[in-house]
């Protein structure tokens, strides 16, 4: 069999399992995404190696070079699910209207500062003191800080929530946690020094202030400009004569947005739901979601499994790791739960301030792919050893299983839910 064939057999691999590990946590009452990412542990290179291992076919492709097709075999991987994820997060785009961001928009916004500064803080602290080097606490706190939208929101859809007035500043929160997540680390790279330390250079600043430029001008772009183009010409869809076109249009809106959000230093998936809100608007006109769901249903489950094949649960077994690792989680947690419920004080809806913060706090909770990238980068660039790398993984997959049920379990009985009531939920300040 050719390398292609090892991939797309990789892929199945991949998709059957999530779907059957999918469905086993559906029938016992818990989120499909746990299934996916539990089902990644259990196959990956780690535990049974049935996926993201390269087969001995393969690396002859290679000339034999077991490094090189392991590179290869990784990248095909993670595009793909990559895309997933871009995939998952225009979808929920297109349900989120501008207005519903603008009603949200301060609270998001009040959110995302109090859920960056608590774990942040608490994260360089707590490094400040086991370690030395004031770059290593930096890194390890910054990974503490991005929110995985895409974790958050499968859940939110799956129950039905995804409307709720804590979504749409969780979602909001969360997509500006990722902006400045990687604002920081682009921050924090440019400061870098050598032996660990930290420091300000007359480039260092200039480079900062090209990124913090570059990401004001995208988002006002996209969310400003953007979107009313959009509104004015997509109606011309209609005078295409090739079946699909609007689908086709707006599948390239987001791919090109995802591209050029990743080229400015950003996530991509912050580009690809800037696009879904982009085309919010003519969602229903074009059925959009609906085009888009299948796509949806075959690659998002991919990055879930992708992600949970990234973690050794042998790293446990050392016990410096297991400690550092179970403290990170723990700050991590507290910090969201704390910073997200301290920025949702004083938002009143039907059930409650105080259930309202727990959902917000909670829904803040799961780091996922923008953590996961941001220890990546810190482990290749020789910043993050491989026992602070470990733990800040684990603490990822950690904080992203353990949010879905519980946000799961906030939201049960929750009489908004109801399938007879119509319309987005009211909510004040």
């Amino acid at each position: 069999m050719n390398p292609v064939g090892w991939i797309l057999l990789d892929l199945l691999v991949m998709f059957v399992a999530a779907k059957v590990f999918a469905e086993v946590c559906e029938r016992i009452g818990q989120p499909g995404v746990i299934g996916e990412i539990l089902a990644g542990v259990m196959l990956g290179p780690h535990m049974l190696g049935w996926i993201g291992v390269p087969s001995a076919a393969f690396t002859l492709a290679f000339g034999s070079d077991a490094q090189a097709a392991g590179h290869a075999f990784d990248l095909v991987i993670h595009t793909v699910a990559e895309l997933g994820v871009v995939i998952l997060l225009f979808h929920v785009g297109l349900e989120t209207r501008l207005s519903d961001l603008t009603q949200t928009g301060p609270r998001a916004v009040l959110v995302a500062i109090a859920g960056i500064a608590v774990p942040f803080g608490l994260g360089f602290s707590f490094m400040a003191m086991v370690q030395e080097s004031a770059l290593v606490s930096v890194f390890t706190a910054t990974v503490l800080v991005a929110t995985s939208v895409g974790v958050t929101a499968r859940v939110l859809r799956d129950i039905g929530a995804i409307s709720l007035p804590e979504a749409r500043v969780i979602l909001g929160a969360a997509v500006i946690d990722d902006v400045l997540g990687m604002v920081v680390l682009t921050v924090v790279g440019a400061m870098a020094g050598a032996g660990g330390g930290i420091s300000v250079s007359p480039d260092a600043l200039i480079r900062i202030g090209v990124v913090l430029v570059q990401t004001a001008a995208f988002i006002a772009f996209v969310v400003g400009v953007g979107r009313r183009v959009i509104g004015r010409y997509s109606v011309h869809l209609d005078a295409l004569k090739s079946p699909g076109a609007p689908f086709t249009f707006a599948i390239g809106i987001a791919l090109a947005l995802a591209v050029l959000s990743s080229a400015l230093g950003l996530a991509a998936v912050v580009g690809a739901f800037l696009a879904g809100m982009m085309l919010a608007e003519a969602r229903e006109r074009y059925q959009l979601e609906a085009q888009v769901l299948p796509l949806s249903q075959l690659f998002v489950p991919i990055f879930f499994v992708a992600t949970g094949a990234q973690m050794d649960p042998m790293v446990l077994s050392n016990g410096s790791t297991a400690l550092l690792a179970g403290a990170l989680t723990v700050l991590a947690i507290v910090g969201k739960i704390v910073g997200g419920a301290v920025g949702a004080v004083g938002m009143r809806t039907s059930v409650g301030t105080g259930r309202t913060m727990a959902i917000i706090g909670t829904g803040m909770v799961p780091r996922g792919e923008v953590g996961l990238v941001v220890a990546g980068i810190g482990h290749v660039q020789g910043i993050l050893d491989d026992t602070t790398f470990s733990a800040l993984i684990v603490m990822t997959l950690v904080t992203t299983l353990i949010a879905p049920p519980a946000l799961r379990a906030l939201l049960a009985n929750d009489p908004r839910l109801s399938p007879t009531m119509e319309g987005a939920p009211e909510w004040r300040e």
